[in-house]
């Protein structure tokens, strides 16, 4: 079986889908690899590190859609919906494609992949499982977006993260106020304790508590009725605009006193629920900074401007977007083992087996034979429900 990798052609997006080092566990597979020339170079991969590990250098786009049988991307169409319409007329039916897909954001974009006849996986809708941990993307990528968004709140605030005693007076710890303990929150957490913040971490669901102390934080606990916080996948459930009135107000006095503000709380699928309001953001200390990892769902703050850096009531708000791709390394080889992984799952011995009653198979596969089959894809353009 032949695996193709395509240049990212979204705008800023430095990650390749395949790094080298995951090769050879795919050659061992039954799994020959092209790569289209290039695709791994900003991320710091030259075209010869592949061909040290066995891969084969295309020296076109059309060569990857003639010879793969299996496309793997970092973003499919429905996550880069202008540029990636240009491949659609490549995919031929039966060709099998692997990537991120904003499937719930962009559900139409599954439905022009489906007319393709193509089985389509969407990477981001891999089930929270133990077996699926070292396929899960989501929780690699929101390691990287943590790290960085820490390290772009130290270089944008005005104070030093670390307590520090000196000859000439003690500087004390900025205090960063975390929201939204899921991967990228926790490892936000961790990197910026070691910097030598003081820091407090909120999160809607009462069982991260316990994992926010272990790392030193302290727990920001609200006066709230979260017992329905909290999905079967583990993720955050959105909530009442009343439960959100109520959780703004109670926030807004521990985030005056914070110098440094890292929100993550996301939905899967949904708009970010807005947490800090115009007047919370008046509310802190000039010089303070905001750093909205939801910026790409909308932002977590009011005033957020997805994709830039602003300057209000002076706070410094930054709306990254695509944070993980600033670290296009690391991030390419955590999602490469993501998904030579998932590779090993669905293809034995050289040949695609496709088992229906597997959870992970079940939940990624977007679309089969010219049809959408995902359940919430499908639920989300308004198709009926299939028969089993």
């Amino acid at each position: 079986m032949i695996v193709g990798v395509l240049q990212e052609t979204y705008p800023g997006e430095h990650r390749v889908a395949l790094v080298p080092s995951v090769l050879p566990s795919l050659k061992k597979g039954g799994m020959d690899v092209i790569i289209e020339s290039k695709s791994g170079e900003q991320a710091g991969y030259p075209d010869s590190a592949y061909t040290e590990k066995g891969a084969k250098i295309a020296t076109s786009r059309a060569q990857v859609f003639q010879e793969a049988d299996c496309i793997v991307q970092v973003r499919l169409l429905g996550a880069n919906l202008t540029e990636g319409r240009a491949d659609l007329s490549g995919f031929r039916k039966g060709q099998m494609l692997i990537g991120m897909a904003e499937a719930l954001s962009a559900p139409q974009s599954v439905q022009d992949l489906a007319s393709r006849e193509v089985t389509a996986f969407a990477l981001e809708l891999m089930p929270r499982i133990t077996r699926a941990q070292s396929m899960d993307i989501l929780s690699s990528m929101g390691t990287v977006a943590g790290y960085k968004a820490v390290l772009i709140a130290a270089s944008s605030l005005p104070k030093m993260f670390p307590m520090l005693m000196t000859a000439a007076g003690t500087v004390t710890p900025a205090k960063v106020l975390i929201i939204g303990a899921g991967v990228a929150g926790l490892q936000a957490i961790s990197v910026a304790r070691r910097l030598g913040a003081a820091v407090e971490a909120y999160d809607i669901r009462p069982a991260v508590k316990e994992q926010i102390l272990s790392l030193g934080a302290k727990f920001v606990e609200l006066p709230l009725e979260t017992g329905d916080a909290e999905d079967k996948g583990g993720y955050a459930k959105a909530q009442d605009e009343t439960f959100y009135k109520k959780q703004r107000e109670l926030l807004g006095k521990v985030i005056a006193t914070s110098d440094v503000v890292i929100s993550t709380a996301a939905v899967p699928g949904k708009k970010a629920p807005i947490l800090i309001t115009e007047d919370m953001v008046a509310g802190m200390a000039s010089g303070s900074v905001i750093v909205d990892l939801a910026a790409e769902r909308g932002g977590n703050c009011e005033l957020t401007k997805p994709g830039h850096t602003i300057v209000a009531h002076g706070v410094t708000i930054h709306g990254p977007e695509n944070l993980s791709a600033t670290v296009p390394f690391h991030a390419s080889q955590m999602y490469a083992k993501n998904v030579a992984t998932f590779l090993l799952h669905l293809v034995k011995k050289g040949e695609v087996q496709l088992d229906m009653n597997d959870e992970i198979t079940k939940e990624t596969m977007m679309t089969r034979n010219g049809e959408v089959v995902q359940p919430r894809i499908r639920e989300a353009l308004g198709l009926p429900a299939q028969s089993a």
